[in-house]
């Protein structure tokens, strides 16, 4: 026989039982024949072979199937590569096969760690997408995984302490998370204690020796603690079995922090747990130990009315025991411990289904894997992938009722608005507001556990820009935000391809081309249809004049310059000693700034030789300019800016932004403490989309005043984009 360990059962049953690998196993004839050939058949493999019987020694107390234990028995072999699957396959069963394959690409929900930095590519992806395939076809894979990941965190005891704390990262991060989401209590206490040793050590050993100090006399005290209870139900007829718990580490810390509190401070360093054949006695063992002890009404917590998010429950309370000592009790029937310590383990629905009138929370939990793979399905390819994923997986949820009592979880932090939008896409686009318990409430209200949440709508409703401005607080979840992002893209592209239609049709009519006529120039825009060029041209990423110049015909010297004329009305400046613009090699010359581009001091300019007008400035990347010299290079001159400048110079902003109350007067606000002329002032406001417009013609002396004032601008609350008109 190969000792390897004991599993720390929290179970009175496994208490006093031998230490031996196939204790709790029902019939452990299958695996030592099984071990005894894989001995014969890897006779080097000792290490391997004996994870592997540490796996079954962890799996077996959780009442896997056969299948299960012979797969853990496998897996250590075919890490090390030492085992091919396609040899296994008409030696073993089909589903054994599948089962190990399942093991293997758990593997890859590692790689969720390593998305927190950058996009992951398209292969880590569609690793996690058979993961959650894995996850949800056989939820035993992930058992024996978190046993493998057990082995290994006692495996790398004596390495180094990169490899240990590497090792300890992976397991409390995502391994011991997905336990405690699957309800299973042992594997859960083992993975956090052991990988809290590896990452606090001094803290670990602080604890342990804290733990250890007047062991014998708090072990005395609870046996005698036990005893004395024991006998008080039994004269009630109360059938339970009472006995002292082992405390975790990891958890006595997790108290500390959360609570602010010494170590003398805790109240359950000294546990009792009380096991009833039923609910009725739970709350009979209850009477009895409150009516023994004084209880700490600070410290009851009913988890059997009111289950913990991953179906735990159970009656905990404090009382000030003998020599006035606070022991905490934990009271709860047979088949709550099962779902405590097994989890989703404690219910198997392979063969038989679940035994008739037992709660369980198997399906619940597997709902919840499924949805996760819905959800995943939902978001292929966005940006918000990875962040939803480790937000179902790894971080806090929120449990709320929908009006019917049905239970949804959401992302901590999520709001009416969220819930909304996880009910239905239309219902998120229809709601104008929220109930909670009956009560209004704003769209900005964080969920509470236990919310039961009503959803108002109203047939003509549809989204506000502002639920995507994340200061706000109208959406939590990025799925939701993904929702209403493609909302507005699908009906903004609707008006920008009706604007855009009207614009070109307006000045195509001037010149007598019909707007078919249009399909001609697609590949000059780099555009696919017609549609695509007209939304283009509504939306402002296409310019009207560049389209109608192409369709247009050609036009004369005359009618070229004639058109600058009208387009860049102009503002005289006088020359000479007091010129604002130096004009390369020439003297007194008119000379104006074009309105097209009214550059600014700091900005490098270049001017056009005009017919009878002297000459234009304009910025060097001006279209209008480019436009000129593409038709007459040989009008092109150099000119420059003076050292110093004495005047004002007209500059356009243009101001997009939610609209609220108060924006002009932030607006405003900025301008003067800028010190910034005002010469004029528009702004409009579009009620159906809660945007609002401002278009400001401000006096500056150089580029760099208008920069500082735009990026003043921009940090107001609210405004999504400052442009130079």
């Amino acid at each position: 026989m190969v000792h390897v360990r004991s599993t720390h059962v929290d179970d009175p049953k496994y208490k006093d039982s031998e230490q031996h690998w196939l204790n709790a196993v029902s019939d452990p004839e299958p695996l030592e024949t099984t071990l005894e050939q894989l001995k014969q058949q890897f006779p080097k493999e000792e290490a391997a072979l004996l994870k592997g019987q540490e796996m079954v020694e962890i799996l077996a107390p959780l009442k896997l199937d056969a299948e299960s234990l012979l797969a853990a028995l496998y897996v250590p072999l075919l890490e090390a590569g030492k085992l091919d699957l396609e040899k296994l396959t008409g030696k073993q069963s089909k589903t054994l096969i599948v089962l190990l394959r399942n093991v293997q690409q758990m593997q890859s929900i590692s790689d969720l760690q390593h998305f927190q930095h950058g996009q992951p590519d398209g292969t880590q992806i569609d690793n996690v997408r058979r993961m959650l395939l894995s996850m949800v076809e056989d939820v035993r894979a992930v058992l024996i995984k978190l046993a493998e990941r057990i082995c290994y965190l006692r495996e790398v005891k004596n390495a180094d302490e990169e490899t240990r704390v590497l090792a300890a990262k992976e397991c409390s991060e995502i391994y011991a998370p997905l336990a405690n989401r699957l309800g299973i209590g042992q594997l859960k206490w083992e993975l956090e204690d052991i990988a809290f040793r590896y990452l606090h050590p001094n803290t670990y050993k602080t604890i342990a020796k804290r733990l250890h100090e007047r062991r014998t006399d708090r072990e005395q005290y609870i046996e005698n603690f036990v005893a004395d209870l024991q006998n008080a139900l039994d004269e009630q007829q109360i059938q339970a079995d009472v006995y002292g718990r082992p405390k975790h580490i990891y958890s006595i810390w997790r108290k500390m922090q959360k609570k602010h509190l010494q170590f003398e401070q805790l109240f359950d360093i000294r546990a009792v747990r009380i096991l009833t054949h039923n609910l009725k006695d739970c709350y009979a063992a209850l009477g009895v130990v409150h009516s023994r002890w004084r209880h700490i009404a600070s410290e009851f917590d009913d988890y059997i009315a009111t289950p913990k998010p991953n179906g735990y429950q159970s009656i905990h309370t404090v009382v000030v025991g003998p020599e006035d000592k606070s022991v905490e009790i934990q009271i709860r029937s047979h088949d709550m411990h099962d779902d405590a310590e097994l989890g989703v383990a404690a219910h198997w629905m392979y063969k038989e289904g679940p035994a008739t009138g037992k709660r369980h929370g198997f399906e619940d939990k597997i709902a919840w894997l499924r949805k996760l793979l819905a959800w995943h399905e939902d978001m292929a390819g966005s940006e918000g992938l990875v962040d939803e994923i480790r937000s179902q997986v790894f971080e806090d949820r929120v449990y709320v009722f929908t009006p019917k009592g049905e239970v949804m979880d959401l992302p901590m932090g999520s709001t009416p608005l969220d819930f909304a939008y996880y009910i239905h896409s239309q219902v998120g686009h229809k709601c104008i507001g929220a109930k909670i318990d009956g009560r209004i409430v704003p769209f900005t209200y964080q969920l509470q556990n236990g919310d039961r949440v009503e959803i108002l709508t109203q047939k003509n409703a549809q989204p506000r820009r502002d639920w995507l401005n994340p200061q706000l607080g109208y959406l939590h979840s990025s799925r939701a935000r993904a929702k209403v992002h493609t909302y507005f893209k699908k009906e903004d592209r609707d008006k920008n391809l009706h604007a855009g239609k009207e614009l070109l049709e307006n000045e195509l009519q001037k010149y007598g081309i019909p707007l078919h006529k249009a399909t001609d120039v697609l590949a000059r825009f780099n555009v696919s249809n017609l549609d695509d060029l007209l939304a283009a041209i509504g939306a402002g990423d296409v310019r009207l004049h560049q389209v109608v110049n192409q369709l247009k015909p050609e036009t004369t010297e005359a009618e070229k310059v004639e058109q600058i004329k009208k387009r860049t009305k102009v503002t005289k400046r006088k020359v000479g000693s007091t010129s604002e613009v130096v004009i390369e090699g020439i003297g007194n010359l008119m000379m104006q700034f074009a309105k097209c581009c009214e550059p600014l001091p700091g900005e490098p300019i270049r001017g056009f030789i005009t017919q009878g007008r002297g000459v234009s400035v304009h910025r060097r990347d001006c279209e209008q300019l480019a436009h000129l010299l593409n038709q007459h290079p040989e009008r092109g001159i150099e000119v420059s800016w003076p050292r110093q400048t004495h005047q004002d110079y007209r500059a356009e902003l243009r101001i997009s932004a939610l609209d609220r109350s108060g924006l002009l007067h932030d607006i405003t606000s900025v301008l003067a403490n800028e010190k910034a002329a005002v010469m004029q002032m528009d702004s409009d406001a579009d009620s159906q989309s809660q945007t609002a417009t401002v278009v400001l013609a401000l006096a500056v002396k150089d580029n760099e005043s208008l920069q500082r004032i735009s990026q003043r601008l921009r940090q107001i609350n609210g405004v999504e984009q400052v442009q130079r008109v």
